[in-house]
């Protein structure tokens, strides 16, 4: 009887046990909901507006590392954008599948190309009317034709790939690449798929129709909850600023300017500092975003010695300072770009055009600037306080020398052979000295006739006398 009761227990200890386990796990699904409907959520939003390039892609890195300092619930993406470079648009997928808490899309007019591959990473889409999703086919930047097959095939899978991860049909995302996809009751061959929002509602690309955020959280029944609106620090807003193309074109104004009246004027200084201050802030903000390569800026600085050794070395203008020329402003424009070494699929042609006038504009501004004004500078006022413009002439009195008094007349004797340099000694200091020809014998009695550079002419005594 006992041990009929001891098993009797042992099983009851299991089911309260397994019960138990239950309900807990129960409790924390449940409160996780409540979370969502009842609780104060954070809301993180940030938008990707705009071009994707490395600079959006260091706009959305900052985004969501700053989403995890604040401890955001849900982040929800504002998308606005007709697509840019694949690699960049891959980096910001992977970071969205990455991350731990849920991220949902509001599509607030375009999610094209690169933007569609980015919102089919996100757990939930959601657009505005007359919004559109899809053609993501990949172009090249400079004449926007299909690239080359090789491109288009890792598109196509890693679209697939995402809509596998997030439980959307993998072949819709292939066919917003490839026009020989056809799916019935969607699309025939030879058309890109470009969804509406009633549309990719239909086909399960898009959650809900909405008119804002705020439209999307009541759809969801968030009532109680905290936006958090991401903004740039003013350290990035500086970085932003500093990579405007415009801001760009004057600052190369600046450093090919400064560096041509440094040349033309050496000695003076301030052009060469003002040239060296623009550099940094040309370099810095374009290397942080992930435009400037390493290479790219190794490559500026061979051109900048190469300028230099064809300057102050080499006699004339010849290979070396085209090729640092050439060096110099094909650096600058790369620096501008998201190119890959030297492959510009992916960079659309309105950039390189834009980088290319920026520092064509730059390079022919200091270069007019120091031919207009040039002359101007030397001679005004100001440029006499910060540089000695006056001319030592040999008529004036003016003579080198190293000497603190004036010697000629002195007496001493040769401390050494001249034949007919050597040297001599008055009143306990050793000169350099040398005659006009004749051999003197070392302890002669000299006098000093002339006192010209860095050495006295002299005479014996005797035939001074």
């Amino acid at each position: 009887m006992n041990k009929v009761a001891n098993k009797g227990i042992k099983y009851f200890t299991r089911i309260i046990t397994a019960l138990s386990v239950a309900l807990l796990a129960f409790s924390a699904w449940a409160s996780e909901q409540v979370k969502y409907q009842e609780g104060t959520m954070r809301i993180f939003v940030m938008e990707i507006i705009g071009d994707i390039d490395p600079r959006m892609n260091r706009y959305v890195d900052l985004a969501f590392k700053q989403a995890t300092e604040d401890s955001a619930d849900l982040v929800i993406i504002e998308m606005d954008t007709y697509g840019g470079a694949v690699n960049d648009a891959n980096d910001i997928r992977t970071r969205i599948l990455e991350y731990e808490k849920p991220v949902w899309v509001y599509i607030n007019n375009d999610a094209a190309s690169a933007g569609a591959l980015i919102s089919i990473a996100c757990d939930s889409i959601y657009m505005v009317p007359g919004s559109n999703i899809g053609a993501a086919t990949v172009v090249n930047g400079t004449d926007g034709m299909a690239a080359p097959d090789k491109y288009q095939s890792y598109m196509r899978s890693i679209m697939r790939s995402t809509a596998e991860k997030n439980g959307r049909d993998p072949l819709i995302a292939e066919g917003m690449v490839d026009d020989r996809v056809e799916i019935e009751g969607v699309t025939v061959a030879g058309k890109v798929i470009t969804f509406t929002t009633s549309e990719a509602i239909a086909n399960g690309y898009c959650e809900a129709e909405v008119a804002s955020i705020r439209d999307i959280l009541e759809k969801n029944e968030i009532v109680d909850f905290e936006l958090i609106e991401y903004e740039l620090s003013s350290t990035e807003r500086i970085i932003a600023f500093f990579l405007n193309p415009v801001v760009s074109g004057l600052l190369i104004l600046v450093i090919t300017g400064g560096i041509f009246f440094e040349l033309q004027t050496p000695g003076v200084g301030f052009p060469l500092a003002a040239a060296g201050v623009a550099l940094i802030l040309y370099l810095v903000p374009h290397y942080l975003s992930g435009l400037a390569a390493n290479w790219e800026i190794a490559v500026f600085f061979v051109g900048l010695v190469l300028i230099a050794l064809e300057v102050f070395v080499i006699p004339g203008f010849g290979v070396a300072g085209i090729a640092g020329i050439i060096c110099t402003v094909g650096s600058l424009i790369f620096m501008m770009l998201g190119n890959d070494l030297f492959n510009f699929d992916y960079v659309p042609g309105e950039e390189i055009t834009k980088a290319a006038t920026a520092v064509g504009l730059g390079v022919f501004g200091s270069i007019l600037l120091l031919i207009v004004f040039g002359y101007r500078i030397t001679q005004s006022k100001m440029f006499d306080r910060v540089a000695l413009v006056t001319t030592q002439k040999k008529d004036d009195g003016y003579i080198a020398t190293y000497y603190k008094e004036d010697l000629v007349g002195k007496e001493g004797k040769a401390v050494t052979i001249l034949r007919p340099s050597g040297r001599i000694e008055i009143n306990d200091e050793i000169y350099d000295a040398y005659t006009r020809g004749e051999y003197v014998e070392e302890g002669t009695q000299v006098v000093v006739v002339s006192q010209q550079g860095t050495s006295l002419q002299v005479r014996t005594k005797k035939n001074e006398a």
